[in-house]
């Protein structure tokens, strides 16, 4: 009898997970497709009825970050996906730069967790390793006023620093330096969501803003 179309994509679904936690915590040389099928609950041969290679996963594992609930995964968040302007800009930078989301390996970004892997990959995964910055930071842009066409400008450079300052708080073994870094992006990212444009329009002409 064959398989109905909800259980190919629930199939697929735990092989894409398996793999994202595996290359999370491993790295994309590092995993084999026996490693992530074993996980997943399945076995080898399965593999080649959704993915023809391991980059193939390695890609829709990247992407799958797209529809991630923070909510969900780390219960003590406060995040609520309907709150929009500044308050989502907020809980953005809370769940992204929380203690939560470091200590939770598996869970982490690929933003943060692969960057090595992606800057050594195919231009077809570097691709799917950019959109997922561009979405990231698209999210901050749309969520903070655009007083003067700095909004996106703003929006990468929140992205830039969620995503270095989680970078630094991974690789560093010392917890008190450790918990120092992660807190210091956190407060700086907060900042820039609060803080007006460095330029407004006040009447169609350009003005500065006060600190």
């Amino acid at each position: 009898m064959p398989y109905t179309a909800e259980h190919k994509r629930s199939t697929r679904a735990r092989i894409v997970e398996s793999a994202r936690e595996l290359f999370n915590r491993k790295g994309f040389v590092d995993v084999s497709i026996d490693e992530i099928m074993a996980r997943a609950g399945l076995t080898r041969g399965g593999f080649y009825n959704h993915f023809k290679a391991k980059e193939d996963l390695f890609v829709e594992a990247v992407m799958q970050y797209m529809h991630f609930d923070p909510g969900t995964r780390w219960k003590s968040l406060d995040f609520d996906r309907t709150r929009r302007g500044k308050a989502r800009a907020r809980q953005m930078v809370d769940a992204y730069l929380s203690q939560a989301h470091l200590d939770d390996v598996e869970g982490h970004c690929p933003l943060i967790a692969l960057p090595s892997d992606v800057a050594r990959a195919t231009p077809r995964v570097k691709q799917a390793y950019g959109r997922l910055l561009e979405t990231m930071a698209g999210i901050f842009a749309s969520s903070l006023p655009d007083e003067a066409g700095d909004a996106r400008r703003r929006g990468l450079a929140l992205a830039a620093l969620c995503v270095g300052g989680m970078v630094l708080a991974r690789t560093i073994e010392d917890e008190p330096l450790r918990r120092e870094v992660r807190e210091a992006a956190h407060g700086t990212a907060l900042e820039l969501v609060d803080r007006r444009s460095a330029r407004g329009t006040r009447r169609g002409k350009p003005t500065t803003a006060r600190p």
